[in-house]
């Protein structure tokens, strides 16, 4: 009974390997949190640089004339994004090599096509809003998108990738009734939840 039930669990195994991609690790996660929480970090300092106003709520509502600001968060925008993603194809190549499986297969090109369709519409619709000054839509913005993104991904990766990007989504959403504390709900969504999130797969599948 025992050995059948090993078959089984075998052929399943076998089954989610050649319809999941799997080396997804969860280091990535830990490190895009860090990363993103650092990025919160910053551009709170430099709005304080700015206005001399410490207080966190309404941190993007009152947005200075200086217009260096806005130039500053599109900066900051693309060099998270990019260290974020070396941090996250390098803990994903290491992973892969460890499992001894092609990183770049059928599997990950279908991943990362239902990643970006979302990623791209939401990275150029929240340009345009700081663009034009709505700084307080952008970032709620760029929740919503992302978690769509995760969620529309998560067919062809692990289930756990489904729930992060459903969570991302009602953050997003509910933060547009808390306009005062955006940042706060950016810098919670991707760096708390990721932290979380990367620290759960890490132990759950790594360990």
């Amino acid at each position: 009974m025992n050995e059948h039930i090993e078959h089984l669990k075998e052929i399943r195994s076998m089954m989610e390997r050649s319809s999941k991609f799997l080396s997804l690790s969860g280091l990535s996660g830990v490190s895009a949190g860090i990363v993103a929480l650092v990025s919160a970090f910053l551009v709170y300092s430099k709005k304080v640089e700015i206005t001399g106003n410490t207080d966190p709520k309404g941190i993007l509502q009152a947005y200075p004339a200086d217009q260096n600001f806005k130039y500053y968060l599109l900066q900051i925008a693309v060099v998270t994004l990019l260290v974020a993603l070396v941090f996250g194809v390098y803990f994903t190549i290491r992973k892969a090599k460890k499992q001894n499986v092609s990183v770049w297969n059928n599997l990950s090109k279908k991943l990362l096509l239902h990643l970006a369709v979302p990623l791209l519409a939401g990275g150029v619709f929240s340009v345009g809003l700081v663009f034009h000054g709505y700084i307080w839509i952008a970032f709620p913005a760029t929740l919503i998108f992302y978690g769509l993104a995760l969620v529309n991904a998560s067919t062809f990766t692990v289930r756990d990738v489904y729930f992060l990007g459903i969570f991302e989504v009602i953050l997003g959403l509910v933060s547009m009734f808390f306009t005062g504390y955006t940042l706060l709900f950016w810098a919670f969504g991707f760096g708390v939840l990721h932290i979380l999130y990367g620290a759960i797969m890490y132990f759950k599948y790594e360990k």
